[in-house]
């Protein structure tokens, strides 16, 4: 399990934890991760909707609270700080200079292609990867930014279907598990990128997430020329993720059937720990949105059944009347809650004997 390199940001280790939102990966969880070596990532997405009079003026209140959480972490930590925007966010473009000009190593950007290079990226020397869930995502991004700033983004991550929140996939793929393995399409975005790095001779890591859950399976995706993995169900479950105890035990209570695929408002299949709340929204039933701010672009807030945002910060909290869990397709593997640094040696530990066993079976 060796460092790596994004450009001239050395990790130690090849573990990236998820950006979870919202308000599970804050500065808490994003500083032990990366005094452990990895790089910790702040979640952007309603970060600040715990700040004072957030639903007048939501987007200040975004900034000020992202601003916070990376002082915060920067407080803590002399390691790798990352943080994760959807570019679908209304306040997407404010949100990611606040992240460069605070200084932070790696912007994380999904829910869509930017194509669109940020003005100051190369002034403050933050790096930048787009999340993608196919080859040909990448080839459009990478040859966008080829032709038209002569660069190429620093890094990319490839998502697979079993990840938590909102996947990139049809929701009968989902739910019937036909969709692609992440390990088959992770090698073609390898295949892909390796042109880039051949055109810009440069190395350009690709990271893999979406149902990684232990050092076995990192092992097994690394040996098709993964540099790096993405891990974030791992993660809720360590005494520092930064959601309440409930949150967390409403992992380890979880069964693997409780774990289902929903109709999110903002027309993405979701993946999410069953309870009343879940089972409200499978039958139709509508609950008041009072939305004076659409923070995604597409949210249609006068026409949906629920406010997603609100929803995810009452479970943040404990509600889960009014709320529910995002999952991986992993988390009823939490069986206790434990540090960040023993889940590190954990995964470690797992890391080799799955590399050792590879190795004896190969003799």
């Amino acid at each position: 399990m060796n460092s790596f390199k994004i450009k001239d940001l050395e990790v130690k280790l090849p573990i990236i934890q998820g950006g979870m939102g919202i308000g599970v990966s804050l500065s808490g969880l994003a500083s032990t991760v990366a005094n452990e070596g990895g790089i910790g990532v702040i979640a952007a997405v309603g970060i600040g909707m715990k700040e004072p009079d957030y639903k007048k003026h939501v987007e200040a209140a975004n900034k000020i609270a992202l601003k916070k959480e990376i002082i915060k972490a920067r407080s803590k930590t002399n390691g790798a700080i990352g943080v994760n925007i959807l570019l679908a966010l209304t306040d997407y473009d404010s949100l990611v200079n606040v992240a460069i000009e605070e200084g932070v190593d790696i912007v994380f950007v999904g829910a869509g292609l930017p194509l669109q290079m940020p003005a100051n990226l190369e002034k403050y020397n933050t790096k930048f990867a787009p999340k993608i869930s196919s080859p040909r995502a990448a080839k459009i991004i990478f040859n966008h930014w080829a032709e038209k700033y002569n660069r190429v983004p620093d890094a990319v991550v490839v998502e697979g279907s079993m990840c938590g929140g909102h996947v990139g996939f049809k929701k009968v793929d989902l739910i019937n598990r036909s969709a692609r393995p992440l390990i088959d399409i992770a090698a073609e975005v390898v295949r892909e990128i390796d042109h880039f790095q051949q055109k810009f001779g440069i190395a350009i890591p690709v990271i893999a997430g979406g149902g990684i859950y232990t050092g076995s399976d990192m092992y097994k995706i690394m040996q098709v020329g993964v540099t790096a993995v993405k891990m974030g169900t791992r993660f809720v479950t360590t005494h520092e993720s930064d959601v309440s105890i409930d949150f967390k035990q409403n992992y380890i209570n979880c069964k693997e059937e409780d774990i289902v695929i929903i109709d999110s408002p903002l027309g993405l299949p979701g993946r999410v720990i069953r309870n009343a709340f879940v089972d409200e929204i499978l039958a139709g039933k509508q609950r008041p949105v009072n939305c004076q701010w659409r923070c995604i672009k597409s949210c249609d807030f006068r026409n949906v059944p629920f406010c997603i945002a609100e929803a995810l910060l009452n479970s943040t909290k404990g509600d889960f009347e009014n709320g529910f869990s995002f999952a991986g397709s992993n988390a009823y593997r939490a069986k206790e809650i434990i540090s960040v640094h023993e889940t590190f040696e954990q995964i470690k530990q797992e890391y080799y004997q799955e590399k050792l066993f590879s190795e004896s079976k190969a003799i």
